[in-house]
């Protein structure tokens, strides 16, 4: 079946679009293609001059809908979370699973396992092997050393399920970070102490990203630069962000892109209430807290991170989008994912001037 999307400016994760036609055939992207060359018995879905994108990838989502994942992993959490999420415009996501049991832990892979989606790209473990000193909103009853036969075993039983684990590199070491490198982990460094020389060590061992930056780590000082510093001055090293104007300031994210550029990328990093288990969130008017105030996660949606980088740090609504899809894509390594041209996946969005969301495409199916 083809469908053809028209009349919208289009934002491909490489360049911005004017007069073309998004043709869809099944679920990849077939073409770029005048408007007027719509081939005959194409469905045509007249965009209203709204904008078109690559559907946004979250790395660190940890509920929705109602769920959060960790304190109810089930078939009917992931459902409800995965549905939210589309509707949001997020048509990619790693379900993250804060420091834990590895009974969770077992949990949620055989979820993952039992009930394949496409936009549920896997789970991002962040934790168990972080630095106390640094867990911000984590528990610490769950925080361990690295040992390698235990996550080895893990992993095995994961067969896959497992895209990203954030450790702290000054807990671990090169054979630990290897460990997870070989087994096609990215490998993020987060919840982290480390003094700058222990962060670019960690970064020569393979650690891909750092997560979250400038929250639950080291700070940047003038005779330290710690973790932030390292992720600066490391050219290869990505790192998420949290644009809601609260985990971190918007100047600060503005100094952070200026440095990064294509190796800064958003997440959300939200949750969703939770009064009761192992993590307990606390809704407020614009975040989540634990129950004593420490701030704990996000009300962010991908889209509302993007709105908040073109207005807030004047980052042209073309680069905040691919800091949402194209970015997140290259670390992930999903190659027909973050870009809206020939042969890739057709996970698209369609939003408005306001930021609105007016259709999302997974796959070639609307889900909103």
């Amino acid at each position: 079946m083809l469908t053809a999307l028209t009349n919208a400016t289009v934002f491909t994760g490489t360049e911005e679009i004017t007069g073309k036609a998004v043709l869809v055939e099944n679920n990849r992207i077939k073409a770029l293609i005048d408007s007027g060359s719509i081939p005959l018995g194409a469905e045509t879905i007249d965009c209203n001059n709204n904008f078109i994108a690559p559907g946004f990838i979250d790395l660190q989502i940890a509920g929705g809908g109602g769920y959060l994942f960790s304190d109810s992993p089930s078939a009917e959490a992931l459902s409800a979370i995965t549905d939210s999420l589309v509707k949001s415009g997020t048509t990619g996501f790693l379900i993250v699973i804060p420091t834990n049991s590895f009974d969770v832990y077992r949990q949620v892979i055989k979820i993952i396992r039992a009930n394949p989606h496409p936009a549920v790209l896997g789970l991002h473990l962040e934790g168990p092997y972080i630095n106390p000193a640094r867990r911000g909103a984590h528990n610490s009853d769950y925080i361990k050393n690295p040992d390698k036969a235990e996550i080895s075993d893990l992993l095995e039983e994961a067969g896959g399920v497992i895209k990203m684990i954030t450790l702290a590199p000054e807990v671990c070491d090169q054979e630990f970070v290897g460990l997870l490198k070989d087994r096609g982990i990215v490998v993020a460094a987060g919840h982290s102490n480390a003094t700058f020389r222990e962060a670019v060590e960690g970064f020569k061992w393979g650690i891909q990203s750092t997560t979250h930056l400038f929250n639950a780590m080291s700070p940047f000082h003038h005779r330290d630069p710690g973790l932030p510093g390292a992720t600066f001055e490391t050219e290869n090293v990505y790192a998420s962000i949290i644009a809601d104007g609260i985990h971190v300031d918007y100047n600060a994210l503005s100094v952070a892109k200026k440095i990064m550029n294509e190796r800064l990328y958003l997440v959300s990093d939200a949750v969703e209430e939770n009064l009761d288990g192992t993590y307990s969130h606390v809704r407020q008017k614009d975040r989540f807290t634990l129950p004593d105030g420490t701030l704990s996660g996000s009300q962010l949606s991908m889209l509302k991170a993007v709105k908040n980088c073109v207005e807030n740090v004047d980052i042209p609504l073309n680069e905040a989008i691919r800091m949402a899809s194209t970015y997140p894509a290259r670390l992930i390594k999903a190659s027909d994912k973050g870009e809206i041209a020939s042969g890739k996946k057709a996970d698209i969005i369609v939003f408005n001037k306001d930021f609105e969301v007016v259709r999302v495409m997974v796959e070639g199916t609307f889900g909103t």
